[in-house]
């Protein structure tokens, strides 16, 4: 019981720090490794097995450091960065901006303003797999969507709400939290996106839709102050500004390339066999040879293609750091054994394994509201997912699957989290009445989610 008090302690000085903006990073590689201290001062075992040990035990704690960054930099890390690279290449020729305007466009043709509304969540629901930034998405459709939203006659929180929620399932094989998820139980991305989120992701996709159309619609005519004016201008900073750059109308199927090329060789590839890693690099090869066909200049596509390798540095210095952080720091409330009392309490108190999943649940959306940070969250307590579901008996899935939706659905719920921010400024708007317009959609869209995953995966 001891372990655990500590445990709860520094979870607390975590949550703490985070919140007044503490670089997340930092603050659970410390805590971390005070907790694995505090777990030898007590004498509650060793920290890494003895063949990898270094052959004293407080060096160990630097060890296990060293071994998550082994273990992590090379497969998971590689796929992160690689992905993050050629998102931010596809942003740097404007492919990104050319597949979300095509996208859009047929929305124009579409008469009811609330039909419109619903479809324009769904639509931006899937287009949100191939951008990987959340905020940066969202401004993205603040620019183009927003404005055709608001010509139709909904008002402009009501279009905020949804361009808001555009990236709440956090689905999709690119998301550097469902590669950590699909790695957590065994899976490679591939199988992990379409066995297990494309089902759960389908309904909770169409709970958000069909939400968004009757809570938006009774919003408005509850607050009809609301929909004076046809003011759809959008005010965007210096530094977010989007450059929009003329670029052939085939350019909207770069971005979507990795996937597409997955589902080809996963179908009709007869022996070539294509993962993500190699998706990706083939995606980069044909978008090289087709800028440098374009611009007739093999200097021009050098300098663009940097910014794929900016891309890869950005995603190491902000992800992988965070995803070997969240391994200290889940190591060290192991190694104080306070999984171990958590769970045992929870059985004397009659939760089962469904219970410690609704409690789970409940961290990681809690934590995302405080701190704004859906990824922080999730990285922070999902390496503890595994072991709590081998001993409490259920598939690790059951924990994994619905902590990897809801740490970014909840995203959508925070008031100080980057999109909500982003989104409601640009329209001018309080973030705090976007979030009472994005609570609704939300809470039903997770309740469809956490239903729906126990239907099918119990």
């Amino acid at each position: 019981m001891l372990g655990l008090i500590i445990a709860a302690f520094f979870v607390v000085i975590v949550a703490r720090s985070v919140l007044k903006k503490y670089p997340p990073q930092p603050v659970l590689f410390v805590a971390g490794v005070c907790m694995m201290a505090c777990a030898l001062f007590m004498g509650m075992g060793d920290i890494v097995p003895t063949k990898q040990s270094t052959g004293s035990a407080w060096l160990d704690i630097l060890q296990s450091i060293n071994l998550s960054f082994s273990n992590r930099a090379a497969k998971l890390g590689l796929i992160i960065m690689l992905i993050g690279g050629f998102s931010k290449y596809m942003d740097m020729i404007g492919a990104s901006t050319a597949l979300v305007k095509i996208a859009i466009k047929p929305l124009h043709k579409l008469g009811h303003p609330y039909i419109v509304l619903a479809v324009a969540s769904v639509l931006g629901n899937f287009l949100a797999m191939f951008i990987s930034s959340a905020s940066g998405f969202g401004l993205l459709l603040m620019v183009t969507l927003y404005p055709i939203m608001v010509r139709l006659g909904v008002s402009r929180l009501a279009a905020c709400a949804v361009i808001a929620t555009t990236s709440g399932p956090g689905w999709g094989p690119a998301g550097a939290d469902n590669i950590y998820a699909a790695e957590l139980i065994g899976m490679d991305i591939v199988p992990y996106f379409f066995q297990y989120q494309v089902p759960v992701g389908l309904c909770t996709v169409a709970a958000l839709a069909i939400s968004h159309f009757f809570v938006q619609k009774y919003m408005d005519k509850k607050n009809p102050d609301e929909m004076a004016g046809k003011d759809v201008s959008v005010t965007i900073n210096e530094d977010q500004k989007i450059e929009e750059k003329p670029v052939p109308s085939f350019y909207a199927l770069l971005p979507t390339l990795p996937l597409l090329l997955i589902f080809f060789f996963e179908f009709y590839g007869g022996s070539i066999k294509m993962d993500i890693n190699l998706a990706t690099l083939t995606s980069l090869a044909i978008t090289m040879l087709i800028e440098t066909i374009r611009h007739r200049s093999a200097l021009t596509m050098f300098k663009d293609v940097k910014a794929f390798w900016d891309g890869m540095g950005f995603q190491m210095a902000l992800v992988v750091t965070l995803v070997v952080a969240a391994d200290t720091f889940a190591k060290g409330l192991t190694s104080l054994g306070a999984i171990d009392t958590l769970i045992g309490s929870a059985q004397q108190a009659g939760f089962g394994g469904i219970g410690m999943m609704f409690v789970f649940v409940a961290i990681i959306i809690g934590a995302t509201l405080v701190t704004g940070s859906g990824n922080s969250a999730f990285f922070a307590f999902v390496p503890l997912a595994p072991k709590v579901a081998a001993l409490a008996n259920i598939p690790a899935v059951l924990l994994v699957l619905p902590m990897n939706f809801v740490s970014n659905l909840a995203r959508s719920l925070s008031p100080i989290s980057a999109v909500m921010i982003v989104v409601s400024g640009a329209a001018r708007q309080s973030p705090v009445e976007l979030a009472k317009r994005t609570f609704l959609p939300i809470v039903i869209a997770t309740i469809v989610n956490i239903a729906v995953t126990l239907i099918l995966f119990f």
